[in-house]
C-alpha cells in the first residue's frame, strides 16, 4: 500500500478498518462454536447462527476501529508524536465527515446483522447486541481514559461473544464455558495492554489514564505476562474432565507468548514495539487455533475410545 493514500478512497478505508484486528474478534466465536460442537454434537450444530456470529463481531470491530479513529483524533491522542500505526482522520486520509457517517453505517450494519440471532437465542440477544454497540462508543469515549479498558476487554472480548454464541448454539451455558470465555478475555487484552504500554508516554500528555498509565511500565510487563498465564490455568477445569487436548494445547501458546514479553521488555519503548504489537495479534489468534484444536481432538479421542 502507498504511504500517503487518496483522501476517502478504499486503500484509506481498509487502512481505517485495521482488518488485522479481526483476528481477535473471531478467536472468541472459533473457541465458542468448537465448544458447542463438542458439547452438542454435528447434528444440533446450526451453521447459519454460527456465520452470523462471526460475521457480527467482524463488524464491531471495524465500527470499534471507526469510532475509535475518529474520536481519539478530536480529542488530539492521535498528534504528530503517535508511535503506532498512523490513524485515518489524524493523517487526513479519511475526513472527519466521512468517518462519522461510516460509524452511523457499520452500527445498523452490525444492528441488522445481529438481528436475527433473536430467532435462535431468544430476546436477550437483543440486550446483548445493544450493550455491545453501547460500549462500542463507551470505551474510545470515556471508559478507556479511566482505566477500565481491560474490564470491557474482558467482557466484550471474553464473556459476551463466547457465552452468547455458545447459548446460541445449545441454548445454555455451562462452568467451561465461563472459564474459556474469561481465558479468552484474559488473552485478547494482551494486546491492549501493549498497546497502552508503546503509547502511555503519549496517553500521559493527552489526559488518558489507561491502566499502564496508573500501574506503571514494570507491573505492566508483568501483567502481560500474567494474563496469559492465568488464562492457560483456566484450561484445568478441562483437565479434570478429562479433555486433555484443550488444556495442555494452550500452554504452546504460552511460550510463544513468553518468548514475545521478553522482548517487549528488552525493547522497553518507542516505535520497535509496533512488532511486539504484531507479534501478539499472532499469538492470540494462535491460542485460539489451537484451543479449538484441542476442544475436536478431545472429542475425536473420545469417540475413537468408545
Amino acid at each position: 500500500m502507498n504511504s500517503t493514500p487518496n483522501t476517502n478512497s478504499f486503500e484509506s478505508w481498509l487502512l481505517a478498518a485495521r482488518p488485522k484486528t479481526l483476528t481477535g474478534a473471531a478467536v472468541p466465536v472459533m473457541m465458542a462454536l468448537a465448544l458447542a460442537f463438542a458439547d452438542g454434537g454435528c447434528l444440533r450444530f446450526q451453521v447459519l447462527p454460527a456465520i452470523l456470529c462471526l460475521l457480527f463481531a467482524f463488524v464491531m470491530q471495524i465500527d470499534a476501529n471507526f469510532v475509535n479513529d475518529y474520536f481519539d483524533y478530536k480529542k488530539g491522542v492521535d498528534d504528530e508524536h503517535r508511535l503506532g500505526p498512523r490513524r485515518a482522520c489524524a493523517q487526513g486520509w479519511v475526513t472527519p465527515g466521512a468517518m462519522l457517517r461510516a460509524i452511523a453505517l457499520t452500527t445498523v450494519v452490525a444492528a441488522l446483522v445481529g438481528l436475527p440471532l433473536v430467532y435462535w437465542g431468544g430476546w436477550p440477544m437483543v440486550a446483548v447486541g445493544a450493550c455491545c454497540i453501547v460500549f462500542c462508543f463507551l470505551y474510545t469515549t470515556h471508559l478507556s481514559r479511566w482505566g477500565l479498558g481491560d474490564v470491557l476487554v474482558l467482557v466484550f472480548f471474553g464473556l459476551v461473544p463466547v457465552c452468547a454464541t455458545y447459548y446460541i448454539q445449545l441454548h445454555t451455558l455451562t462452568k467451561e464455558v465461563i472459564l474459556s470465555s474469561l481465558a479468552c478475555g484474559m488473552v485478547v487484552d494482551t494486546l491492549l495492554v501493549v498497546n497502552n504500554y508503546r503509547d502511555r508516554d503519549g496517553d500521559k500528555r493527552a489526559g488518558k489514564r489507561t491502566l499502564v498509565v496508573l500501574i506503571g511500565a514494570k507491573t505492566s510487563e508483568l501483567f502481560y505476562f500474567a494474563l496469559a498465564l492465568m488464562a492457560c490455568h483456566m484450561g484445568l477445569t478441562f483437565f479434570f474432565t478429562g479433555r486433555y487436548f484443550t488444556f495442555f494445547l494452550p500452554f504452546v501458546y504460552l511460550s510463544l507468548h513468553a518468548h514475545t514479553y521478553r522482548k517487549m521488555k528488552k525493547i522497553k519503548q518507542g516505535k520497535a514495539l509496533n512488532q511486539i504489537l504484531g507479534q501478539t495479534a499472532r499469538n492470540i489468534f494462535i491460542y485460539g487455533v489451537l484451543f479449538a484444536i484441542g476442544v475436536l481432538l478431545d472429542v475425536a479421542f473420545g469417540l475413537w475410545v468408545k
